[in-house]
Parts: C-alpha cells; structure tokens; sequence
C-alpha cells in the first residue's frame, strides 16, 4: 500500500485524506444497558433520598423476628423493616438492626418505644391474634423528646396504654399489689373506666407504686377528694359480723382490678396528671371519714383467746372504736402464770365531738382520765361475735359491780380486764363434769343389774300367782257375782215405783207433812197467845 501511495507522489497526484463522519451514533445494541442504568441510578437514589434512619433495638429473644421480612409497624402502617439479627457479645440479648423509612424519622427520638406484637393472653384480653397469619412484627409509640438516639431497649410485654391515648395518668401507692396486674381494669360505679399502666416497688421496699390510666372523658370524675381501693377477684370478709362478700364484675373476679369513688359524693378540685393517691384495701376503708390521732393501749387477759385475730373490731356498747393491732404471749415470773397480752388502737374521736372537745380543754392527764373511768367500771371483755365462725372481738364497756384497779403508770395505757359469761359458764360445766366424774357408775350399774334379776324372780312369781287365781279363785269369784247380781235383782224390785214399800213410803211422808203443818199453825197461835198454856184456847164472842 506504501508503495502505491509512494508511486502515486511520484505520479505528482495528491495524497487522500480520512475524515471521520460527524453523525456518527452508537450502535442500538448499546441503548438498552445505557437506559436501564439511567433507570438504576434514579432508583439508587431514589432509595437513598428516601431512605432514613437506621437504628438498633435490643430484645431478649428473636422469636418470631425475621431479617428481610418482619416488619416495623405504627398504628398498622409500615414504617420500618428488620435488615438483620444477630447476638450480642456476651450472647444475652438479640441485636435488631432496623431500617426506617424518610417518613419515620420522629421515631428516632429517645423515649420512642419498640415491642414485638405476638398473640399474649393476658389482663386485658387476648392481643395479636392477626399475626397468627401475617407474622409476628415489631410495633412502635412515638415519643416526644428532642433528644434522638439509634439503640433503643425494646419492651417485653406490650403497654396497655399509648401516647395517643385520651385521658390521664395517675399514680397510686399501696402496702401491696394484691391480685393486680397490667392491664387489670378500672371501675366508676361498676364501669370500666381505665387499667393499669404499670408497676414498681418503692425503693425503700416498702410499699408499691401503680401507674393507672384514666380514659377521657371519665378522667373528670378523679378529684382531690376520690378515694381509691381494691376490687380484685372476690372480697370475702369473717370477722365477728359475719360473712361479707363484695365484688366488682367477673372481669374483677378473674383478673382482679380496681375501683374509685368520691367520699360523700364530693368531687373537690379536677386532680391533675400524675397526682399521687393511697389505695386502700377495700371500699369501707377507702371511704370512711378520717379518725383523727390513735391511742394505743394493751390488755392482759388470763384466759384462752382462740378465734381472736389482728383486725378483730374493738368496740364500745356497739360503736367500733378502733381494731387488735397484735396478739402475744408473756409469763408472769411472780404469779408463774402466762398472760395473753393483746394491743389494740383506738380512736377517741370516735366517741364523739363532745368527748373530743372534753377531753382537749380537761386539765387532767390522760392516765387520770383513764383512771376514773376504770374506778367507774371501765373493763375490757372477749365477747364472741359470731357462734357459726368461733370469731371473738374485744368489748369495752362499764361493769359497776367489778372489783376497783388502780392503773399502774405505763406507756402504753394498761386496760383492766374482766372475764365473759362464757368462761364462767364454762368453768361450772368443768366443775359439774368434775364431780360427775366422782360418781361411782360401776358400782350403780352391778347394784342395778342385781335389781333387775331380783324384779325379774318377782315378775316370775307374780305371774305363777296369776295362774294359781285363774285355776282356783276365779271360779268362787263367779259364783259370788251371780249372788251378788240376785241381790241387786231383789233391792231393785224393792225399790221400783209400783212397790209396796214405795206407796208406803209416801203414805207416810204425806202424813208426816200434814203434821208439820199443823205443829207449825199450833206454834204461831201460842206467839201471838202464849197466855192460852195456862187459861186455854178463848172463845171467840158470836
């Protein structure tokens, strides 16, 4: 080729030029991989505009978790997927790394909250039924803090109550959680009105604290005044009145739960939110007016207190004045005897606005005042409240005739006390069983046994006797009756009306008359003439 273009220039012809085409395009071969890397580009950063923040949420278990599948939802609305699982170093908890969508960037914050919905049964219903099909997922409530984070801890069990709930939050503090649990039901006059939130024990361990939720708008009805107490399962009270049975609904007897009401109906001002409230054991508790101080003493009682319990009502002629606070046992090194000693508290201001008021202007000490209404009779006695449960109660009343105590100073106060009816019923029934133990029933029951075969030798010989008078007498006895009834035939026939005897008789009577009537006619002439006896009968002149 060299060598023609050489031949050429020596021919003196000019040497051609290459020139590339100015409409040159690719080959359509190349259009569809350039167009689906446009499209891929878009998409790459489609997704990662779009994408937002990842975080990590610390489990457990990762049961029911799957990376690439599980979903992280928001009031059933898709804001999240689990991208992996994987352990924690020290292989106690599950690390879950989630991706958030653009749109759930709020949920970064750091009082959000991340749980793993599954199907629970628990107190407040059965939940999580829909994943039964669908899969387990992770659910989230929205915090409102301006602080963000990216690992959160998530919760074990599911809060009963969210953020976007309506109504308030207050706090409650008890000696114990009884039969109460998360989730457990709130009732205003037998209506469910919220649940519990939630539950710790104080830090000094010595009381609980209850998180409650109060659905609006019945969050109007917890003022100042409401009293709080427990509903839970069945309330069933023994005590010296009886049996007392209490309950809310069958929701409360299952699960347990709790109830509030306004002492006397009076509301007091709206509480707000996060007021803090006592929760009482029962409702009488909750909703009984306030006792003012306490006062506290003990008695001694020398004999047996079966069937009294700390709790057991103390009472006065029928008011409850206080309750038994303990029951112990002591011995007496001087009388080597054992005392039953017994601390009750009392009220005063039970007694009385007139006993208060009294007793705050006296200007004696309490010990005096104690003292003269123990000179007057004061004592305390075990009574038995119920006969059916064996439950007693301590009674103070005035017993005049009771022999005189002086209280020895002490702290606390020493009541005297007296001995019931019961006890001395009982001490004559062990005398009389006593003295029936004396009885020699042995001996009774040979001497009896000798009388019966004696009776029974007498019986024998009655009845031989029998037989001797039916064989022997009986026949002269016969013969003497029909005697007897010819006699009875005769004085008959002697005495019947058309008898001679009879018309005689009454001859003689009717004489015996005529002659009375003159003797009477010859008595009343000689009143009025006695002088006749001696000159006679006067002629009477014509």
């Amino acid at each position: 080729m060299n060598e023609e273009i050489k031949q050429e220039n020596v021919t003196g012809l000019p040497t051609p030029k290459r020139e590339q085409q100015s409409n040159w395009l690719p080959s359509l071969v190349w259009l569809i991989p350039i167009i689906a890397a446009i499209i891929g580009v878009i998409l790459v950063a489609k997704i990662l505009i779009d994408r937002g923040p990842v975080i990590t949420i610390t489990f457990r278990t990762g049961e029911g978790l799957e990376a690439g599948k599980t979903k992280v939802k928001y009031k059933e609305v898709d804001i999240g997927e689990v991208q992996t699982i994987s352990l924690s170093k020290d292989r106690s908890q599950v690390l879950v790394k989630v991706q958030l969508s653009k749109n759930a960037e709020s949920f970064t914050t750091m009082d959000t909250h991340y749980w793993v919905v599954r199907p629970r049964l628990g107190a407040s219903g059965v939940s999580g039924l829909g994943t039964l099909l669908s899969g387990a997922y992770i659910a989230a409530d929205g915090g409102i803090s301006d602080e963000t984070t990216k690992e959160f801890t998530g919760l074990e069990i599911q809060p009963t109550v969210t953020r976007d709930a309506s109504g308030k939050q207050f706090i409650l503090h008890a000696d114990d959680l009884g039969s109460v649990d998360v989730g457990s039901p709130i009732f205003y006059r037998r209506i469910k009105v919220g649940q519990v939130s939630a539950y710790d024990l104080d830090d000094d361990g010595k009381g609980v604290s209850l998180r409650i939720f109060i659905d609006k708008p019945y969050d109007k009805f917890v003022g100042m005044n409401t009293r709080f107490w427990q509903a839970s399962g069945v309330d069933i009270q023994v005590n010296a009145s009886g049996f007392k049975v209490n309950t809310q609904s069958l929701a409360s007897v299952v699960l347990g739960g709790l109830a509030f009401q306004s002492a006397d109906g009076n509301l007091g001002t709206l509480a707000k939110e996060n007021t803090t409230f006592l929760l009482a054991h029962d409702q009488t508790e909750a909703l009984k007016q306030p006792d003012g101080r306490s006062e506290t003493a003990i008695l001694h009682f020398n004999q047996s207190i079966r069937g009294l319990t700390p709790g057991a009502t103390v009472d006065f002629r029928g008011v409850v004045l206080g309750q038994v606070k303990s029951i112990g046992i002591e011995y007496d090194t001087k009388r080597r005897e054992f005392d039953m000693p017994v601390v009750i508290e009392i009220y005063p201001a039970r007694l009385g606005s007139k006993y208060a008021k009294d007793e705050a202007q006296s200007s004696y000490t309490q010990q005096q005042r104690i003292q003269f209404m123990v000179s007057r009779g004061l004592r305390a006695q075990l009574r038995t409240g119920n006969l059916l449960t064996g439950q007693l109660y301590v009674a103070l009343d005035f017993f005049p005739k009771a022999p005189p105590v002086v209280l020895a100073p002490s702290t606390p106060i020493e009541l005297p006390t007296i001995s019931n009816g019961l006890d001395e019923v009982q001490t004559q029934i062990a005398t009389i069983t006593s003295k029936l133990s004396k009885v020699p029933f042995d001996q009774i029951g040979i001497d009896l046994q000798k009388s019966l075969v004696t009776l029974n030798n007498t019986l024998n010989s009655a009845e031989k006797l029998t037989k001797t008078l039916n064989q022997d007498v009986a026949p002269e006895v016969t013969a003497a009756m029909k005697d007897v009834r010819k006699t009875l035939d005769s004085a008959g026939r002697t005495l019947s009306e058309d008898a001679p005897l009879q018309q005689d008789l009454r001859q003689t009577l009717q004489d015996l008359s005529r002659a009375a009537s003159s003797l009477k006619v010859l008595t009343d002439y000689l009143e009025q003439h006695p002088e006749s006896l001696i000159r006679g009968k006067a002629i009477d002149n014509p």
